[in-house]
């Protein structure tokens, strides 16, 4: 059973919102996924975060982080052929790509590979222009526009 949510109340008294209305559509569109390979994402402060995802068996050369707009995307294919015959796997080595789609000025301040881990670490830079300024009030009137003359003679 799917849910269906309506959001035009929410347009009648918001403006600029329609990135988040579509994720959230889209959210509710989407099927379900593999979940191979497993991740963590953690907020590990304010404006810092990170994404662990288990990738054992796959090297550095085998794993591409890809960052385009807010989508972050990473892929994985082992190149290497197994040396003998396998006679059980159970150490996934299918390629895989997940997707995470980022808030608006998160960037990715690096990536590590660690004991079977790769760990993502994300933050949050707000520019200058969208940060709080306090405007002082001065004591002093504003200067008075200029009066211009009628030249038409």
């Amino acid at each position: 059973m799917r849910t269906v949510l309506d959001f035009s109340p929410l347009h009648r008294s918001s403006i600029g919102f329609d990135r988040v209305f579509d994720l959230l559509d889209a959210a509710a569109r989407t099927q379900p996924t593999d979940n191979w390979p497993p991740f963590d994402s953690v907020k590990l402060s304010e404006d810092k975060y990170r994404i662990t995802m288990a990738v054992a068996g796959f090297s550095r050369e085998d794993v591409n982080i890809t960052v385009q707009a807010n989508m972050l995307t990473v892929t994985g294919e082992r190149k290497g052929e197994q040396e003998g015959e396998v006679l059980h796997r159970g150490i996934a080595n299918r390629p895989f790509s997940r997707r995470f789609e980022l808030a608006e000025h998160v960037q990715v301040t690096g990536a590590r590979m660690e004991n079977g881990l790769l760990v993502i670490d994300l933050k949050r830079e707000i520019p200058e222009a969208y940060k709080l300024r306090r405007i002082e009030i001065g004591d002093v009137a504003a200067p008075s526009v200029p009066h211009i003359q009628d030249q038409a003679a």
